[in-house]
């Protein structure tokens, strides 16, 4: 199912949302690659070149930014479990 689409994790150092986020994936089995701006300036500025703003967790989808733990976290109950 992920491989329908093209995935990409946006995450902080220390977020309890993006922590959030990372549990409900480990102890679902699903492997998103993530980039951390905490560490990835490159990365930093193209959540907020893409996405307009500097927030965390933010789930690219086919390159459409999804914000929210808890709405992450149903998009990928509905669609990659």
């Amino acid at each position: 199912m992920a491989a329908n689409h093209n995935l990409e994790l946006y995450v902080m150092t220390g977020c309890p949302y993006c922590i959030k986020v990372e549990r409900f994936l480990k102890d679902n089995g699903i492997s998103i690659p993530q980039r951390n701006i905490t560490t990835d300036r490159e990365a930093e500025q193209n959540l907020i070149a893409v996405g307009g703003k500097r927030q965390v967790p933010c789930l690219f989808i086919d390159g459409a930014p999804l914000y929210e733990s808890s709405d992450i976290i149903a998009w990928a109950q509905k669609n990659l479990l």
